[in-house]
């Protein structure tokens, strides 16, 4: 097969390509795939078998230089066969890595022959290159899979790069006839007696091509590679090390996807069409909306569990006095705190740290007088002036003071419930200091005498009744 020929042929082949790919377009299911964003690898077949065939031609498309090259009689190449298998692992939507191993031959024509029958200076006129094998490991970069403009791929170009050893034995012919004679180095290459039949040597094939979807299991491969080999006589001619050999090839071929058929081809992909689906997938959308109501029933409860219908600071659900009245002080049960535990609730308490009774407002039972042979001093309401009638047992009370200079004495003021806490308080801190002040005037050292005023904390009668009350407002003498 000669170049032209090869040209005419790769041409039909990918307009035939593009026909069975339009089809194949419009013939193809549109079920969403199963596959999912974010599901990994193993949602997906991602191993492919591929076996092709080509031709071959001592030139690449980037140029450069050859020591042989195409017929000069004819101004043609002359194409060698080559072919091979390939298998590819798809690590993501664009990018995968393949495996390949070929065999065939390479064959070019001195552009420089002298001996031979297009005539020149050389000593050889054409070369075929067998080549035992060629196996390399390339990257495989996918640049069509992902697609803003529709949701199934069947026409996918790609590149490769890569690295591999080629194993070769160039044949030499004196002339264009076989006939005229070769010369063929087979055993002979390397050290003495190695006796090797093949040239080893690295190079590095890069390449690009296109893909058409046949089937959800089968696609054509059509490409072009070129190969930069690592040493300067894979044509049969050493030129001094001044250039490297390269040659093309040109092949189609099959390409087969392995692995479950419940399983979406990764090589074909559309990630973009993938997202869609999802974001249109009526389930999600189901499950948002069920979320949705998850979290409103979630703030529901939280609301209902900061209720506080008593206002007490203690939410109903751990309140176990749900009914306290307003202002009341709780503890963290929500009960009323009764620190005395006289069943008096601290908020209703005149004497929140001493029992008492009910009928007292929480505060203990009093004695009239705490000073032996010495009655209280009662007041008028809302007054801390001293009666006429109490002076007799002031007087009484200075000349004992007065007679031991060891005796101290405190004076505790008291105030009936009308009027506020603080004002009864007051009051009741004035009516002593009364007392105290006569008591001084009559030569009672200052220094022996204390006041203090409890206020309507410590009844001895209750304040129900105006007799009660009366009781109340007093002072009461103490003996330390």
């Amino acid at each position: 097969m000669n170049y032209s020929t090869l040209k005419k042929t790769v041409a039909l082949s990918l307009a035939t390509a593009f026909a069975v790919a339009a089809n194949a377009q419009d013939t193809m299911p549109t079920t969403t795939s199963s596959a999912k964003m974010f599901g990994g690898r193993s949602q997906y077949r991602t191993w492919t078998l591929g076996i092709n065939g080509g031709g071959t031609v001592p030139v690449v498309v980037t140029g450069g230089t050859n020591d042989f090259g195409r017929n000069v009689e004819f101004g043609e190449y002359t194409v060698g066969a080559y072919y091979g298998l390939s298998l590819r692992k798809q690590l993501g939507h664009v990018f995968g890595l393949q495996g390949n191993i070929y065999r065939g031959h390479v064959v070019s024509y001195n552009k420089n022959s002298g001996t031979g029958l297009f005539g020149g200076s050389g000593p050889y006129s054409s070369t075929k290159t067998k080549v035992q094998y060629d196996a390399n490991l390339a990257g495989v970069f996918t640049l069509g899979s992902i697609d803003f403009l529709q949701r199934k791929n069947v026409i996918n170009f790609y590149g490769t790069l890569g690295y591999g050893i080629i194993a070769y034995n160039p044949v030499t012919y004196r002339s264009y006839d076989v006939a005229a004679g070769s010369i063929d180095n087979k055993g002979k290459y390397g050290s003495a007696g190695d006796n090797n039949d093949y040239i080893r040597e690295a190079y590095i094939p890069v390449g690009a091509g296109v893909k058409f979807k046949l089937s959800d299991r089968v696609a054509l491969d059509l490409g072009y590679q070129a190969n930069f080999i690592d040493g300067d006589n894979f044509d049969g001619v050493y030129a001094g090390g001044t250039s490297k050999d390269k040659f093309s090839l040109a092949h189609a071929g099959l390409e087969f996807s392995l692995g479950s058929a419940s399983k979406p081809d990764l090589t074909w992909s559309n990630p973009i069409a993938m997202m869609y689906d999802e974001l249109k997938d009526p389930t999600l959308r189901q499950e948002v909306e069920a979320l949705k109501g998850r979290v409103t029933n979630v703030e529901q409860a939280v609301q209902d569990m900061k209720k506080d219908t008593d206002g007490d600071g203690v939410a109903d659900y751990l309140d176990k006095c749900p009914n306290t009245p307003a202002g009341a002080k709780v503890d963290g049960a929500g009960c009323e705190l009764d620190t005395d535990g006289d069943g008096v609730p601290d908020w209703k308490d005149k004497c929140p740290v001493e029992k008492g009774t009910v009928e007292l407002n929480g505060c203990p039972a009093m004695g009239t007088a705490t000073m032996n042979g010495v009655n209280n001093i009662q007041f008028e309401f809302n007054s801390s002036v001293l009666r006429t009638s109490s002076y007799s047992t002031l007087d009484q009370v200075s000349s004992s003071m007065r007679a031991d200079n060891a005796m101290m004495l405190q004076l505790d003021g008291h105030a009936s419930a009308e009027g506020t806490d603080a004002y009864n308080m007051q009051l009741s801190l004035d009516r002593a200091n009364a007392v105290k002040t006569y008591l001084v005037n009559s030569g009672v050292d200052a220094k022996k005498i204390a006041t203090k005023g409890y206020g309507e904390t410590r009844p001895v009668a209750s304040n129900a009744t105006e007799e009660g009350r009366q009781a109340n407002r007093r002072v009461e003498f103490r003996q330390n």
